[in-house]
């Protein structure tokens, strides 16, 4: 078997990241400040990162809190705690060490003094409120 026809495994982290997603309900959001409409639109971008550029966010080291990230007790509202793709609204487009890029622009994860809040879909889990 040539190695262009080999399938891609998924990093295990990777395969969790879009299993955690996919288990929260694209109807409800987590936080209730944050719009379902809003909510579902970040849910599916969230998935097709895993995806698409998953396996390679994992090769560079990024985290489930650098990516999924919400504030422990106000969710989206705090959106000084939370990771790169809680808080656009777009696709990612490409992956890179320290950033994604979206279509118009990019968020970091090397942010001087950046404190990162917990995963969403554990935020989900508190059921917290925000």
């Amino acid at each position: 078997m040539s190695a262009s026809t080999a399938p891609t495994l998924i990093p295990n982290p990777v395969a969790m990241w879009h299993g955690a997603i996919e288990n929260l309900s694209p109807h409800v959001s987590p936080c209730r400040y944050l719009a379902p409409a809003k909510w579902a639109a970040i849910r599916e971008n969230a998935i097709g990162f895993c995806d698409r550029f998953g396996a390679e966010a994992h090769r560079l080291g990024w985290t489930a809190q650098e990516l999924f990230a919400v504030h422990p007790e106000h969710g989206t509202i705090r959106v000084d705690w939370c990771g790169v793709l809680m808080v656009g609204g777009q696709p990612a487009i490409d992956v890179e060490a320290n950033r994604i890029l979206f279509e118009r622009t990019a968020g970091y994860r090397n942010g001087q003094g950046q404190q990162w809040g917990i995963p969403v879909w554990e935020f989900a889990k508190k059921g917290v409120r925000c």
